[in-house]
C-alpha cells in the first residue's frame, strides 16, 4: 500500500466538506499549460505517481462484471511487465549525497536537507551498485497478481487441463518475476504443470522496441520540450539549505540538481523507502520531468498519429504469437493460461495493437499530456490479462483486463458489458497484421 497521506483526505478530515473543495480548486489552479488537471490531482494525491513507468503497482479495487449467462472461463493468456526494480547507474544519487554533504559539513543543511541525504542514502545502498535488479517489493507485486487473478478465476484451474505454458524475458528481474508469480500460482493449486521457456528466440517477440531512428527522433523532439520548460530553482535552496546563496554555489547547476533528486524520487519507492523524496521539489519542477517521461512512453511506445504505423510493426511478433497461442489452447485445451513475463515496451505496443482503451487512442505529440496518463498505465508489474469464457455450444467470448481493470477495445462493439465475440476480435486484430 502507498504510504503517502493522501492530501485530498487530510483536507476533508482536517477541515469539513467546505475546506475540502476549497482544496480541491487549490489542486488545479497551478495547472501546468497542456496539462490535464486530473492527473495534476491524481499526482498530488500522491506525489509517488509522478515516478510516470517508474511507480509501483498499486492494487486497485475493482468490481468487476458478470459473464453472460452459460458462459464459462476456460483460458487466461497474460503479459505482464516485471515488478519493482532498481534504476540504472549511481550518479544521480552521488551526485545529491555529494552536494548535501558538503553543505552539512559546512553547518547550512537544514532539517529538510538532512532527511533528503538520509533518504537519497537510502535509495543507494539498495541500488548496490546492481541495475534492473527486481526488488523486494518486486517479487510481492508479482506474487499478489498471482492471488488476484486465481481469485478472479478458480475455475481455469480448477477443471479440465492443468498445463500452464510460460515464457519469460532472459533478463534476470522478468525471471525472477515469473518465479514469484508462478510459485504463488502453484500454492494456490498445486496440480498445475508448467512448462518454462527463455532464450533469444523468445526474446524477438516478447522484448520488441521501436526503430532507432524512431527513438532518436523522439528523444530529440521531446529533449526540446524539456529544455523549454521553465521550473522553479530558487525555492529549493530555501528548503535544503540555511544559506540559500551558499548552497547555490555548492550545487552549481540548480535544474540539473533537481533532476538528480527527481530521479532519486522516483526509485525510492521501488525500495520500500518508507519517506516520499519528492515532497523536496517545487512542484513545477516534479511535474515537468513526469511529462518528459510519460510523453517518452506513449511517443515511442504507442500508437501515435506521429509514430504509430511503425511503432506497431515491430509489435507484430508479439501480437502474432498471443493470438496463434490463444487459438491454440481454446482449439485442443492443450494448455489452460498462457503466461508471458516481459517489459514494459512490448506491454504498450501489445495494448496499442489490440486497441485496449486509453491506451491504444491514437494521440499527437501535443495531446499525450491531457490525454495518456502513464503512472497507472505502465507503471511496475503492469500486465494485460485476456480471460476466454465458453459457453455450452462452443461460442467464445473474450474479456480484457489491464492492471486488472475491465477495458473495452476501441472501435469494436462488444456482445454484453466488456465481453466480446473472439472471431469478431481475432478478425479485426488479425486483419492489420502485415502478410
Amino acid at each position: 500500500m502507498k504510504k503517502t497521506v493522501l492530501l485530498l483526505a487530510a483536507a476533508l478530515f482536517a477541515a469539513g466538506t467546505m475546506a475540502f473543495a476549497q482544496n480541491v480548486q487549490a489542486l488545479v489552479d497551478d495547472v501546468p499549460e497542456g496539462a490535464n488537471p486530473e492527473f495534476i490531482r491524481l499526482i498530488k494525491e500522491d506525489l509517488t505517481r509522478a515516478s510516470a513507468n517508474m511507480n509501483s503497482y498499486e492494487f486497485p479495487d475493482y468490481a468487476y462484471s458478470p459473464a453472460p449467462r452459460g458462459y464459462k472461463p476456460v483460458y487466461i493468456s497474460v503479459y505482464a511487465r516485471h515488478g519493482s526494480r532498481s534504476n540504472w547507474g549511481d550518479k544521480d544519487y552521488k551526485k545529491v549525497i555529494g552536494k548535501l554533504q558538503a553543505a552539512k559539513d559546512e553547518g547550512i543543511l537544514t532539517a529538510s536537507g538532512d532527511s533528503l541525504l538520509s533518504e537519497t542514502r537510502f535509495v543507494l545502498e539498495h541500488y548496490d551498485g546492481m541495475d534492473g535488479r527486481l526488488s523486494p517489493r518486486g517479487v510481492r507485486e508479482h506474487k499478489r497478481l498471482a492471488e488476484r487473478m486465481y481469485a478472479r478465476n478458480p475455475q481455469i484451474f480448477r477443471k479440465g487441463s492443468k498445463k500452464v505454458r510460460v515464457e519469460v524475458s532472459t533478463v534476470q528481474r522478468c525471471i525472477i518475476s515469473m518465479a514469484s508469480f508462478t510459485n504463488s500460482l502453484t500454492a494456490l493449486q498445486p496440480d498445475l504443470q508448467y512448462s518454462f521457456d527463455t532464450g533469444e528466440k523468445f526474446m524477438e517477440y516478447i522484448n520488441n522496441d521501436a526503430g532507432k531512428e524512431h527513438r532518436a527522433d523522439v528523444k530529440r523532439r521531446v529533449d526540446s520540450l524539456l529544455a523549454a520548460t521553465p521550473e522553479d530553482t530558487v525555492s529549493i535552496l530555501g528548503h535544503l539549505f540555511t544559506d540559500p546563496e551558499r548552497g547555490r554555489e555548492i550545487v552549481g547547476n540548480v535544474a540539473d540538481f533537481e533532476k538528480s533528486i527527481w530521479y532519486t524520487a522516483c526509485i525510492a519507492e521501488d525500495f520500500d523507502c518508507p519517506t516520499v523524496v519528492f515532497r523536496h521539489l517545487p512542484f513545477s519542477v516534479i511535474y515537468k520531468h513526469f511529462d518528459y517521461v510519460n510523453r517518452i512512453m506513449y511517443y515511442r511506445q504507442c500508437n501515435s498519429l506521429e509514430y504509430g504505423d511503425e511503432r506497431m510493426r515491430y509489435a507484430e511478433p508479439l501480437v502474432r504469437n498471443v493470438f496463434d497461442y490463444a487459438d491454440q489452447a481454446l482449439a485442443d485445451g492443450s494448455v489452460c493460461a498462457d503466461l508471458k513475463f516481459g517489459h514494459d515496451y512490448p506491454l504498450l505496443s501489445l495494448a496499442s495493437f489490440i486497441g485496449i482503451e486509453n491506451i491504444g487512442q491514437r494521440l499527437s505529440f501535443d495531446e499525450i499530456s491531457k490525454k495518456w496518463f502513464g503512472s497507472q498505465l505502465i507503471c511496475m508489474a503492469s500486465n494485460l490479462q485476456m480471460v476466454f469464457y465458453r459457453n455450452r455450444a462452443g461460442h467464445v467470448l473474450v474479456k480484457f483486463l489491464y492492471n486488472e481493470k475491465e477495458s473495452k477495445l476501441i472501435g469494436m462493439t462488444p456482445v454484453q458489458g466488456v465481453y466480446y465475440d473472439w472471431e469478431e476480435v481475432r478478425k479485426a486484430v488479425r486483419s492489420r497484421l502485415s502478410e
